[in-house]
C-alpha cells in the first residue's frame, strides 16, 4: 500500500508540475499574480466535457479543442486586462484584483451555462494496469506518460530553444529585454498562449479522471502556487521539483492520516520554506533596490 501511495502520489505531483509551470510562465516574466489561472483550468474542463459529451468528437480532439480554447482565453486576458493595465503602468496590486475580478466573471458565466453539478467525462469502466500490489488506472496512466513527456519537452525547451533563452532573459530584466531591442508585446502573447497550454492539458488530464464542478479552480491553483514558491521563484523548471514533492507528501498524509489533512499539509509545507527557506529548493536569493 505505500507504494501504491507513492505512485498516486507522483502522479499528482505531475498534475500540479503542469499547472505550476503554466503559473510560473506568467509570474516569472510579468510578476503578474495570475489568479485568473484558475478560471482558465476551469474553461478547460468544461470545453473538454463540451466537445466530448455534447459535440461527441473523439478524446484526443476534444483534448486539442479545449486546449485551444484556453489558450485563446489566456491570450484574451493579456490583451484584455493585462496590457491595457501594463501601459498604464499600474501597480501589481492592481493587476492581482483585476485577475481576481477576471476569474470571478469567468467561473460564474461557466456556473450559469454548465450548472455547479458535478459531471463526468466518461463514465464507463476503465482498463487497469497492476504491478505486484501497485494497480494504476487507464487516466492515470494518460496523466503519467502524457504529463512525463510533456514535461521532458518543456525542460529542454525552456533551456536550450530561443524562446525559452528569451524568456528567461525577460524574467532577469524585463528593461534591458527591451533596450536591446526585443518586442516584450510578442514575447508576452506567446507566454500567456503557452500558459493556457499547459494549465489546459492539466485540467484535461484531471477531470478526465475525477470529473469537474465550475468551482474546482482554486484549490488547483493554490497548490501550483505552493509548487512554485518551494521549488524555487525566478526559476521555471524549479515548479516542477515543487510540484512532485508536494503531490509525495499530500499522499503520504492520505496514506497515514486522512485526506481532510492534505490541505494543512500543503500550508504547513508553504510556512516551512516561507520561515526556512524563502528562495525555495533550487531558488536563489535575489537582491532588492
Amino acid at each position: 500500500m505505500f507504494l501504491q501511495f507513492i505512485i498516486n502520489g507522483f502522479i499528482a505531483g505531475i498534475l500540479y508540475s503542469l499547472c505550476a509551470i503554466g503559473f510560473a510562465l506568467v509570474y516569472n516574466t510579468t510578476r503578474i499574480f495570475h489568479i485568473a489561472a484558475a478560471a482558465l483550468y476551469v474553461i478547460a474542463a468544461y470545453s473538454l466535457y463540451y466537445a466530448y459529451n455534447i459535440m461527441n468528437m473523439e478524446l484526443p480532439l476534444a483534448v486539442f479543442f479545449a486546449i485551444a480554447v484556453t489558450a485563446l482565453f489566456s491570450l484574451g486576458s493579456e490583451w484584455i486586462i493585462y496590457r491595457p493595465l501594463y501601459k498604464k503602468k499600474s501597480s501589481l496590486n492592481v493587476v492581482m484584483i483585476s485577475s481576481i475580478g477576471l476569474m470571478t466573471i469567468l467561473v460564474n458565466a461557466v456556473a450559469m451555462f454548465f450548472g455547479n453539478e458535478t459531471k463526468v467525462i466518461d463514465n464507463s469502466i476503465q482498463r487497469t494496469y497492476n504491478w505486484e500490489d501497485v494497480i494504476i488506472t487507464t487516466p492515470q496512466m494518460y496523466q503519467l506518460v502524457v504529463g512525463m513527456a510533456v514535461i521532458i519537452v518543456f525542460m529542454f525547451f525552456i533551456r536550450y530553444s530561443r524562446l525559452g533563452i528569451q524568456f528567461r532573459a525577460l524574467s532577469s530584466d524585463d528593461v534591458l529585454f527591451k533596450a536591446l531591442g526585443y518586442r516584450v508585446n510578442r514575447v508576452r502573447n506567446i507566454i500567456f498562449l503557452l500558459s493556457g497550454v499547459f494549465i489546459a492539458l492539466a485540467s484535461c488530464l484531471t477531470v478526465y479522471d475525477v470529473g469537474l464542478d465550475p468551482h474546482m479552480g482554486m484549490n488547483v491553483l493554490i497548490n501550483a502556487m505552493v509548487a512554485m514558491i518551494i521549488g524555487g521563484m525566478g526559476r521555471f523548471n524549479a515548479c516542477i521539483l515543487g510540484g512532485l514533492l508536494l503531490g509525495i507528501l499530500q499522499s503520504l498524509v492520505v496514506y497515514q492520516f486522512a485526506s481532510n489533512w492534505q490541505n494543512a499539509i500543503t500550508f504547513l509545507v508553504l510556512l516551512f520554506f516561507l520561515f526556512r527557506r524563502p528562495q525555495g529548493i533550487a531558488g536563489y536569493k535575489q537582491r532588492t533596490v
